[in-house]
């Protein structure tokens, strides 16, 4: 058992190491050279970086250590070691990169020219004054799935990436506005920072592209590729059901009795939770075996107990 946990952490922790490294690749070598600021303290410093040139990794860190404080003061300690170490991690990971490698693309159209073609569309590298022919589509794909696999791993481990989550968190605590909603609001606004500051319309609609991309993929990373259905089957046929949910499909399942609202009768309902594979199955067949049933599919993101995924041990 003490083993177990103690994998379990040392899984939790190199989480949060890669994670953080990849955060900070993705933030120097595909966000900042773009002029794109896709949320977070990190997108805003990339605003700052350009327009005041200081360090991304120094910009964050002084909103971040603020925000943390704050957040600990107003919302008590919810954060955790994780979330102070992930800030950490990224902030030295961010300095590392931007201090060796500069706010060079890594993705680019030819080389980094050191002045403009006439009459073709370049971006300046900032601080650097080179010029590249910039493939705006490539590098916010590749940026949104860096940054989605980045958060996610940090979010599996049990942390959160802290920084102007804190803000909505706040917000939240006082309005009955949906965390959800104001998180989009204020990334929305660091967005559309971008469009104050460099006058570019492109730059705050890539940016949002890669917030969509980057929250998909956090998905896929926290929640696994799996999709699973839960069904809810009122049916007069329970016998037949629960044969083939038993013995074709291998799956438990629960049977529970109700009561009719309109006519007052008692109506049994079969409870069942399938992968997808598994659903397709049930579903092509269950004309077959009650025409007459009454089904309800839920869209489940996350299974646990016996059959599917443990249940956490803490």
């Amino acid at each position: 058992m003490v083993k177990s946990k103690f994998k379990e952490e040392v899984i939790s922790y190199l989480m949060v190491i890669v994670g953080s490294a990849l955060f900070a690749i993705g933030d120097v070598m595909f966000v900042n050279p773009y002029l794109m600021a896709p949320g977070g303290t990190y997108g805003l410093s990339n605003v700052l970086n350009t327009v005041w040139p200081w360090k991304i990794s120094l910009y964050a860190i002084c909103m971040d250590i603020p925000l943390l404080l704050i957040g600990t003061w107003i919302l008590g300690p919810k954060f955790g070691v994780k979330t102070v170490v992930s800030t950490i991690l990224i902030f030295a990971f961010t300095f590392i990169i931007e201090s060796t490698w500069g706010y060079n693309p890594l993705i680019h159209d030819g080389e980094i020219l050191t002045s403009r073609i006439e009459g073709v569309s370049m971006v300046p590298v900032p601080h650097d004054g080179g010029f590249f022919v910039p493939d705006y589509f490539l590098n916010t794909v590749l940026a949104g799935l860096i940054y989605g696999v980045a958060i996610g791993l940090i979010f599996r481990s049990g942390a959160t990436s802290g920084g102007s989550d804190i803000i909505s968190m706040i917000i939240h605590k006082y309005t009955r506005i949906s965390l959800g909603t104001l998180v989009m609001i204020v990334d929305s606004i660091i967005a559309l920072s971008t469009l104050l500051a460099f006058k570019d319309i492109r730059l705050p609609i890539y940016s949002v592209v890669l917030i969509f991309i980057e929250g998909k993929v956090i998905d896929l990373v926290v929640d696994g590729m799996k999709s699973y259905k839960t069904v809810y089957i009122v049916t007069d046929k329970v016998e037949e059901i629960r044969s083939f949910i038993l013995n074709d499909l291998n799956r438990g399942g629960t049977c529970l009795t109700g009561v009719g609202l309109y006519h007052g009768c008692e109506r049994k309902m079969i409870y069942v939770t399938l992968e997808r594979a598994d659903f397709v199955k049930l579903r092509s067949n269950l004309r077959k075996l009650d025409p007459e049933a009454f089904v309800n599919v839920i869209n489940s993101s996350e299974i646990m107990g016996q059959g599917f995924k443990q249940l956490p041990t803490e």
